[in-house]
Formats: structure tokens, C-alpha cells, sequence
């Protein structure tokens, strides 16, 4: 059993340790997933300190460290969904993953609905993020729909979109 891990929210001076725990993960988790070039091209699009501060100042997302034994071990970054006043997206899960299968994740996702306490909650993962997307359904979520994105650079994400719900839909 992992020791307890707790959600403590970043604030814009945390923006260069969360560009630093990205680049450690990423480069854990991706690299048999998208190449190289492609994990650096998103890390520069979605972790330089100007990208993180525009989502933090501008884009409404909110970041928390998945903090454990005083260390940060990873993060999640959320913002609400448009329209809802109780769902959110979640825009980054990461956990270092050294630690990963050992429950940490499992108790950082119900530390963010006990924080949040979300009616439903959605998020994007990489189609073939097998690993991942076990995670989100032994999490609860439930795959919704197909969507790819393209990125630029000649990049195209090719995703699920997921979902997560506070009470079982009626039938």
C-alpha cells in the first residue's frame, strides 16, 4: 500500500516544476507510444513557461502536484468544462513512472474528486496509451468517442475521448 499521496495546487512560481516533471515523464511513458521528436515538439507546445502560464493566467487550467513522502511525484492539471458548473476536463495526468502501478495514481484520481467533487469529468488519451487508458477504466471512465487532433509540425493526435459520471446514467 502506497503511502498517502495529497493534491497541493501550483501556483504560477511552480510553473518551472511542472515543465521539469513533465519532461521527466514524458520521456518515461511516450517514447514507445509517439517518437522523439514528437514528445519534445509537445513538450515545448504545452511545457515552456510561457504555454504553462497562459494556461494558468489565461485559460482558467489549475495544476496540482501529486505530492508523496514530501516529494512531488507527478501532476494534474484541470479546467472546467464550458457551460457546467460541475464537470471538468482534465488537460494533464502525469505520475513518475517509477512509481506508477502502485496505487498513487489510483489515490491522486479520488483525491481530485474529493477536492473537486465533479458531477462528470472528461479527458483526452492517446489511442495506442494502453497503460493509461486501463488506468482511467479501472478509474471509472468509459470511452465515449474517437477524435484526432492535429498539432502542428506534422503531428496528428489520435485519441479517446473519455468520460467519467458522479452517478451511473439511467437506462
Amino acid at each position: 500500500m502506497p503511502t498517502t499521496v495529497h493534491l497541493i495546487k501550483a501556483k504560477e512560481e511552480d510553473i518551472p516544476e511542472i515543465a521539469r516533471l513533465a519532461n521527466i515523464v514524458w520521456h518515461q511513458h511516450y517514447p514507445d507510444i509517439i517518437s522523439i521528436d514528437q514528445i519534445n515538439y509537445m513538450l515545448d507546445m504545452m511545457y515552456s513557461v510561457k504555454s504553462l502560464n497562459e494556461q494558468i493566467t489565461v485559460k482558467g487550467h489549475s495544476f496540482y502536484f501529486i505530492r508523496q513522502n514530501n516529494m512531488n511525484i507527478g501532476f494534474i492539471g484541470v479546467s472546467k468544462i464550458e457551460n457546467s458548473v460541475d464537470g471538468y476536463f482534465i488537460q494533464k495526468f502525469y505520475l513518475d513512472q517509477t512509481l506508477a502501478g502502485k496505487g498513487s495514481g489510483t489515490e491522486a484520481h479520488h483525491a481530485l474528486l474529493k477536492l473537486l467533487n465533479p458531477a462528470q469529468m472528461k479527458l483526452t488519451v492517446n489511442r495506442q496509451n494502453f497503460k493509461s487508458i486501463n488506468f482511467y477504466f479501472k478509474n471509472g471512465f468509459k470511452i465515449e468517442s474517437v477524435a484526432d487532433f492535429d498539432i502542428g509540425n506534422g503531428y496528428v493526435m489520435n485519441d479517446f475521448v473519455m468520460g467519467w459520471t458522479s452517478t451511473p446514467p439511467s437506462r
